[in-house]
């Protein structure tokens, strides 16, 4: 009767209430029941870690403050939870068959005996024993002329005791597509991976800005983009980074955490830097190309090259769209809780959809400009007086190179993601975690040598550190020597043809020559 009075008053009094917020964690210590615990509907935040010890059917629906349960040993007699988010089912379903009863000695090996397929032989093995399990659950002072004298209904309890403790605990919400019972990372070998990518994108694009900031030479339209690049790519790797923390901190009971990362500042903030960094990323990698292919082709025509104070207009404006990008998902534009990963895979409303699609064409958009420039750059680089240049091939290898690794990068995501984002998803959550981890990344981990690292600029400038360091100042001395006499062969070539186009003669070829072998410089 006490347990009767006090479940209808848990029922009418928590039901709907709105105001409640914290239950003291000792309101029900020493109590007897409740054995129906309803708290949907309110602004609870936490339960009580003791005396749910009796509770056999929770309900939580509604609870949307309510992101964690409580200790979940403390619930050892649930048999049915519907609850508000589908992470607590799976926390309470993958617990359910590893539960603690070793304060009930008769149900010691009572576990063991719920892997038989027959309730019969279950029952059997927890009762008569086998060779392996003494009787009845490993109760020793029985014996088997007790066991006879046991009234049938008492051997009936027992059976549906054994019955109803095998039998799994009822959740809901099941686990859906975008939020399956696993860990953050989902494979093992991507919890590997995602380390060594995250360490090898930060190094990389931390290395790239290091040696452009101490560089003593003049900032330059590339190296002021390049900068940026670094930037952006830099922002991935933390992603990354957070990540990869966040699994291995939540590793095996990822469930028990999900809703509170999920719906955190921490995934917000982890879910804006993909999104901004990616964007940046593209959106500067498809400068730095235009630039490029700007500079090659107009080689003779000094006055049209980008100059730094355009570059920074055009910076500015790719920072302003990219922000944008990645704050509208926080304005409720889409979200960055839909996934573990904390990308914007929600698309429940049209304005979402539209947001995602938009992005998605954007940076497919970009890579076929990406691809076409380099096309063009290619053949206006390539002279055609001499049909085999080391330099030529030089140069289309690095093209090469940079057109695989952003179709590697774009490809896979564009393709799985604009299906998904029209509602005809070819790929499942758990699997799309593997091009997250090791295609997404690619461009992050390869720009920073393709397009700075790998190039005799930035290895100019790297000597130079290093000889203001103290270390390998020959080598310094070298660069430095073949530095001052290309600028100044380039420079004089430029004042012999302005004088000789004042008297008529034209000298075009040759500065041609030497403005496009110090252009070459930027992309070998």
């Amino acid at each position: 009767m006490g347990s009767l009075v006090l479940y209808c008053v848990l029922s009418r009094v928590l039901k709907n209430n709105r105001n409640l917020e914290i239950i003291h964690r000792d309101a029900f210590q020493g109590a007897t029941g409740p054995e129906v615990l309803d708290v949907s509907a309110t602004a609870l935040r936490r339960l009580p870690a003791h005396g749910l010890e009796s509770v056999l059917v929770l309900f939580a629906q509604s609870a949307y403050d309510l992101k964690r349960l409580p200790p979940l040993k403390g619930m050892g007699s649930l048999r049915e939870a519907h609850l508000t988010y589908n992470s607590h089912c799976c926390a309470l379903l993958s617990w359910s068959p590893h539960r603690d009863f070793s304060t009930k000695a008769p149900w010691d090996n009572f576990s063991t005996s719920c892997k038989e397929g027959n309730p019969s032989a279950r029952f059997q093995r927890v009762i008569g024993g086998t060779g392996d399990t003494p009787p009845l659950g490993g109760w020793s002072f029985y014996s088997d002329s007790d066991l006879q004298d046991t009234a049938f209904q008492d051997v009936d309890d027992l059976y549906s005791q054994l019955v109803d403790f095998c039998r799994s605990i009822i959740c809901t919400p099941e686990e859906d597509a975008f939020n399956p019972c696993e860990d953050l990372a989902g494979f093992s070998f991507l919890r590997v991976a995602i380390w060594f990518i995250n360490i090898l994108a930060i190094t990389g694009n931390l290395m790239v800005l290091l040696v452009f900031f101490s560089s003593r030479n003049k900032l330059t339209v590339p190296r002021f983009l390049m900068c940026h690049l670094a930037f952006a790519d830099l922002c991935i790797g933390v992603y990354l980074l957070v990540i990869a923390t966040v699994d291995l901190r939540t590793r095996g009971h990822y469930s028990q955490h999900a809703i509170e990362w999920q719906t955190g500042p921490g995934c917000n903030a982890a879910g804006f830097l993909s999104v901004f960094g990616g964007e940046l990323s593209v959106y500067t990698l498809s400068t730095i190309t235009l630039e490029r292919w700007h500079t090659i082709t107009n080689a003779l025509h000094v006055k049209r090259h980008l100059v730094l104070t355009k570059a920074a207009g055009i910076m500015a404006a790719g920072w302003f769209l990219c922000l944008g990008m990645g704050m509208l998902p926080l304005v409720g534009v889409s979200s960055y809780t839909k996934v573990s990963m904390c990308l914007p895979m929600d698309i429940e409303t049209p304005l979402a959809q539209t947001f995602i699609i938009i992005i998605l064409l954007l940076n497919v958009g970009a890579f076929i400009v990406v691809c076409v420039c380099y096309v063009l750059i290619y053949l206006a680089v390539k002279n055609p007086e001499v049909p085999e240049r080391s330099a030529d091939t030089r140069i289309a290898k690095r093209m090469a190179v940079l057109i695989f690794t952003d179709f590697l990068c774009m490809a896979p995501i564009s393709f799985f993601a604009i299906s998904a984002a029209f509602k005809f998803p070819l790929i499942t959550v758990t699997n799309s975690k593997i091009l997250l981890v090791l295609f997404f990344p690619i461009n992050s981990c390869a720009n920073p040598f393709l397009y700075a690292i790998f190039t005799k600029a930035f290895r100019k400038d790297a000597y130079q550190l290093m000889n203001a360091m103290g270390c390998r100042k020959s080598k310094a001395n070298i660069y430095h020597l073949k530095a001052c006499c290309s600028e100044n062969a380039v420079n004089s070539n430029l004042r012999s043809n302005n004088k000789d186009a004042q008297t008529g003669v034209n000298m075009a070829p040759v500065s041609h020559q030497d403005l496009q072998r110090k252009d070459e410089q930027e992309i070998t």
